[in-house]
């Protein structure tokens, strides 16, 4: 049993759209690029699912044979029923009127759902095998149903009799799409590389056109408006198309030409690839094209142009570097495990994809000014890559020279001079950047990228070099290899100045202090190691992960250094006291990318989970709160004492509840109790306090009431509570019923004390007169 077709769909104002995930329906924003989603309750994934054309209702249908109803804007639930299918629901749609549900099964039945009355209407059988297709006619006065199962057959079904009118065979392979022209005109598309246009009067075909690769949807363009740019100069009916070779073609009904056929910045392929586009939406409202690609991105397109306007990527896979780009650090470079490159603009999650590479992509990194940066792949090549003003990335040089795949790369940091690579060959090359790439307006002229040569080239390790970083002041280089060292070099020639060793197992990360002259590097080993740039020696060793450690940044102006592992955990750690302050949990596999912002206020981190992590440093922010916190404090606390000093008890009371202070407002309590009819004001206060302060003053006489010492207090607000609060209004105390609890043993306890002190001074006083009456008449003094 498969399921064929698992789409996606947009809103009537096509600002969102729902694209299934597992047991989970996401909700994306295409403006912001911001997504949340609906979970179902058990972990079962959802086969289909379908959105009312008012935008009202939200229907899906999982593994579990359930269908469920959403209120999708609140996130909640609603309704759930059993499907009545005996296998899951593969397709469904509702009609035009948004009160009908048709759901397709694979146990090739059809059913039709009342969603106002809430029960099945129809159960149409007769098809063959998994029904991946069902679709209402548009208009409301023919009560017609379109579906197509596995035998490529399209059924034409009329629900006032429920029954099948009329079979349209005239596909090879699966229907992927039915579009609508009007109410007699019908446009399937196929995977047998066909489109079909069908009389629903004659139910015959009247034209196939044929669009040569497999379609996976087929979409009429409106009959207004102006396409003359998309090739269409007649009138009549046009339609696009989207498939496996990944791009949109523009047809002509009347001549079954192809009168427009988009261009790519990729290489076409026959079969389907990554590029295949996987579904094609219009939407009207905005004026748009909307296509998903089998690698999950959504690209929006100008519905008159095609001109690409925004570009959300879907899933990264393994994420191995990721770098700060654009001025102010406005985007974000993703090097995922593709040949393509990944430009995001944190703003708006708008995407690019840079093609160049003709394999996986290992690292990046990024020149100072944030305008040029550089990649390295398993192609032996790096590639020098640029940003316009406009965000518009573009290739302009690229460098090849390495026997095997290029795994590290660093580039200078005071200009935009040159750049260091290292490979699996054991080498490391220093390219020299032109000034043709450089200036702006030189830069503008260039059609096609340049080429780079190396002018040094040193084989620097006996294994593989994982890293490799340049100083500061672009005088010195640094390496770190899987022969568990790491070494320093002059930038000027690659002579060697020395050798860090120290490290048990193999060095996956070097990286400069931007502040003293200081190397630190990362091993498989679990440490981090600070070295001396002068005598190479090691000066601080810092233990605490449980697996390697990838990558290493010095952050907080070069006072702390943030660490990743292979356990997916980040670690703060501060170089002066060898202390761990903060562990990130973040991840769940091996974070290869760490980068910090110009700013040093903001990390991003990437991982082999396919998870991007913008981490923002609160340090100041949190300070700052903590200092206005505890200035507030002060404050109420002098504005108490000036109450307490004024005999304002009322106010008094108030504020130290506020404050959650019970030691306080015991000592209110007190105050007001030393006063002349002391139990008369305090009645006065306790009974003109809130209800949330008295809950509050319940809460704090339960601890008093457990010292013998303040129990007189306690008993006096509790005589106070009882006297003046009915029963049923006590009940209605938030933590009532423990207060009680907490409160009987104790006044027991206390009354037990006080009958037996009560005893113990009626037997003292009793003792007395007794003595002074046994007590003989002390002798006459003689004068």
């Amino acid at each position: 049993m498969s399921l064929t077709r698992r789409p996606s769909l947009v809103n009537r104002d096509g600002k969102l759209l729902f694209c299934p995930c597992g047991a989970k329906l996401n909700i994306i924003d295409v403006e912001t690029g911001a997504l949340r989603s609906l979970q179902q309750e058990e972990e079962e994934d959802i086969t289909s699912f379908a959105l009312s054309p008012d935008d009202e209702v939200l229907v899906t249908g999982s593994r579990a044979l359930l269908l469920r109803q959403w209120d999708w804007r609140e996130g909640r639930c609603t309704r759930t029923w059993r499907a009545i299918h005996v296998a899951p629901v593969a397709s469904m749609a509702f009609d035009s009127t948004s009160t009908l549900l048709a759901t397709g099964g694979c146990d090739s039945t059809i059913k039709i759902w009342d969603m106002i009355k809430q029960y099945c209407t129809h159960n149409l059988k007769g098809s063959s095998g998994v029904v991946h297709l069902v679709e209402f006619h548009p208009d409301v006065s023919q009560p017609r149903l379109f579906s197509s199962s596995m035998d490529y057959k399209i059924r034409i079904w009329d629900l006032g009799c429920s029954r099948c009118l009329a079979t349209l065979d005239g596909h090879f392979s699966a229907v992927t799409s039915l579009a609508f022209a009007d109410g007699n005109t019908l446009l399937s598309s196929g995977r047998d590389k066909i489109c079909l246009v069908w009389d629903l009067k004659t139910r015959e075909s009247k034209r196939t056109v044929p669009v040569y690769e497999s379609v996976e949807a087929a979409v009429l363009l409106p009959r207004k408006g102006d396409f003359s740019q998309l090739g269409v100069k007649k009138e009549g009916l046009h339609f696009v198309t989207a498939g496996s070779k990944g791009i949109l073609k523009v047809w002509e009904v009347a001549t079954a030409a192809c009168v427009y056929s988009q261009t790519v910045p990729f290489e076409l392929q026959e079969e389907p690839s990554e590029h295949s586009l996987t579904q094609c939406l219009l939407l009207p409202a905005r004026n748009q094209l909307l296509t998903v690609t089998a690698e999950h991105n959504i690209l929006l397109y100008d519905a008159h142009t095609l001109q690409l306007r925004k570009q959300l990527a879907g899933y990264n896979d393994e994420v191995l570097d990721v770098k700060f780009l654009g001025p102010g650090d406005s985007h974000i470079v993703v090097a995922t495990n593709s040949p393509q490159l990944k430009v995001f603009e944190l703003a708006t999650s708008h995407c690019q994809i840079l093609y160049g590479h003709t394999e996986t992509i290992l690292a990046l990194d990024v020149f100072r000014k944030g305008l040029m940066f550089v990649s390295c792949a398993k192609d032996k090549s790096l590639r020098v890559w640029r940003m316009q003003k406009d965000g518009r990335v573009s290739c302009v040089a690229r460098g090849l020279g390495h026997a095997h795949g290029v795994g590290a790369v660093s580039c200078s940091r005071m200009k935009e001079t040159f750049v260091v690579t290292s490979s699996q060959d054991c080498t490391i090359k220093i390219w020299n950047i032109p000034e043709s790439l450089t200036s702006k307006a030189k830069a503008a002229l260039l059609s096609s990228p340049e080429t780079l040569h190396a002018k040094v080239t040193e084989r620097a390790h006996n294994k593989d070099i994982n890293s490799v970083a340049v100083s500061p002041n672009d005088k010195l280089l640094a390496t770190g290899s899987q022969d568990r060292l790491a070494k320093l070099w002059s930038s000027a020639d690659c002579s060697l100045l020395g050798v860090f060793m120290g490290h048990k197992r193999g060095i996956w990360c070097v990286q400069f202090s931007p502040v003293d002259q200081i190397l630190a590097t990362s091993s498989a080993d679990g440490t981090l190691k600070l070295w001396g740039l002068r005598d190479f020696s090691c000066l601080k060793t810092f233990e605490g992960h449980d697996a390697s450690v990838l990558k290493i940044i010095f952050v907080s102006r070069g006072t702390q250094l943030l660490s990743s592992g292979s356990d997916g955990l980040l670690k703060l750690w501060t170089i002066k006291t060898n202390e761990c302050v903060k562990t990130l949990d973040g991840h769940e596999d091996k974070i290869w990318g760490l980068h910090s912002n110009k700013q040093d206020d903001m990390v991003v981190s990437a991982s082999s989970d396919s998870c991007i992590t913008l981490w923002k440093d609160v340090t100041e922010i949190e300070e700052k709160e903590a200092q206005a916190k505890e200035e507030e404090q002060i404050l109420k606390e002098q504005e108490l004492s000036n109450l307490l000093h004024e005999k304002r008890y009322l106010k008094a009371l108030g504020l130290a509840i506020s404050l959650d202070r019970p030691h306080t407002v015991l000592m209110v309590i007190k105050a007001i109790l030393k006063e002349t009819d002391g139990r008369k004001h305090l009645e006065e206060n306790i009974v003109r306090l809130r209800k949330d302060q008295k809950e509050a003053v319940l809460a704090f006489l339960v601890t008093w009431n457990t010292n013998s010492r303040n129990c007189h207090e306690a008993q006096a607000v509790m005589e106070t509570l009882l006297k003046h609060e009915a029963p049923d209004s006590l009940l209605q105390y938030v933590g009532i019923k423990p207060a009680v609890e907490s409160l009987l043993p104790y006044t027991e306890r206390h009354f037990q004390r006080l009958g037996r002190l009560l005893q113990a001074s009626m037997f003292i006083e009793f003792m007395w007169q007794h003595m002074r009456l046994n007590d003989p008449a002390p002798p006459d003094v003689p004068s």
